[in-house]
């Protein structure tokens, strides 16, 4: 059964600014809306308790800025902005990659990167790659901003480091991964349109063939994205050989909790995750030679 149209309020304010307010004089009553590609699932299969929206497709969040060191993705650029963006595809590959991962065309042009966030899916496309390339979050309200680093914002199942009042202003990224190597994958159902059983993401720097810098960002493997720290301090000064990679495999393995669910078991999970963690370590080694 559908959801009844009469059950939701939708203003749309028109600017960042009256966005900003509203949600700081109302805190917790307005919930904001982007591209709405995880909401209409809910209100199309009649799931989406009645509530108050306020729309954030705003331009001042739907820009991308080459700024020095730094690119700037605002909180309402689309997956297919992201994806055409000369700047990412150059500076950031894994990135457009995971944008053009998510979902089919209709929903990179209408799903943002801030609502994917924010939406906070253990399964999404993005987190790993913003986990391996060290992201950074510019969050705004009417208070101000303030910018934490993007390992920081998730903290528990669907619960972030967010207040009620606050949007998610930009995603910011380091240019300083050109010369890393790279490693990014995705396991599905199928090829286009699926949600990922577990994706992994990550960049790496080794020295003379043993790792001196390494960033490890999974997905579908925990109740928030993970970021897998322990296995990269595993990883840190080793040469990447075999007993180096059967000791990441036994980290990840203890790192994750994969769960049981429609689509993959933990099980198969546990077992792909230490999977793509060798094949990955075992490409940057080859890459490195």
């Amino acid at each position: 059964m559908r959801s009844y149209p009469a059950d939701y309020q939708l203003v749309t304010p028109g600017n960042l600014d009256a966005v900003l307010r509203l949600l700081h004089e109302e805190p917790g009553r307005w919930t904001p809306i982007a591209g709405g590609t995880e909401i209409m699932v809910l209100y199309g299969a009649g799931k989406l308790a009645p509530r108050e929206f306020v729309s954030i497709l705003v331009t001042e969040l739907r820009e991308i800025v080459e700024d020095g060191g730094w690119i700037s993705i605002g909180g309402g650029c689309s997956f297919t902005q992201i994806r055409r963006h000369p700047g990412i595809q150059k500076h950031f590959p894994i990135v457009a990659q995971c944008a053009s991962w998510t979902g089919g065309i209709a929903n990179q042009n209408r799903g943002t990167l801030g609502g994917n966030l924010a939406n906070a899916s253990p399964a999404a496309d993005s987190p790993p790659a913003l986990f391996a390339y060290g992201a950074e979050l510019e969050l705004i309200s009417a208070r101000g901003k303030r910018r934490i680093p993007y390992e920081e914002f998730h903290l528990g199942y669907k619960k972030t480091a967010l207040a009620a009042d606050e949007l998610i202003g930009a995603v910011l990224l380091p240019r300083r991964f050109d010369a890393s190597l790279r490693y990014v994958r995705k396991v599905g159902t199928r090829n286009a349109q699926a949600i990922s059983k577990i994706c992994v993401a990550a960049t790496a720097r080794l020295n003379h063939g043993r790792v001196e810098e390494i960033r490890i960002g999974m997905g579908s493997v925990a109740p928030t994205p993970l970021r897998l720290s322990a296995t990269e301090n595993v990883l840190l000064g080793a040469e990447l050989n075999d007993t180096a990679i059967l000791e990441a495999r036994r980290t990840v393995a203890g790192e994750t909790a994969p769960i049981d669910d429609i689509r993959s078991t933990a099980a198969y999970r546990t077992l792909v995750a230490g999977n793509l963690l060798e094949e990955m370590l075992r490409t940057f080694a080859g890459a490195a030679r």
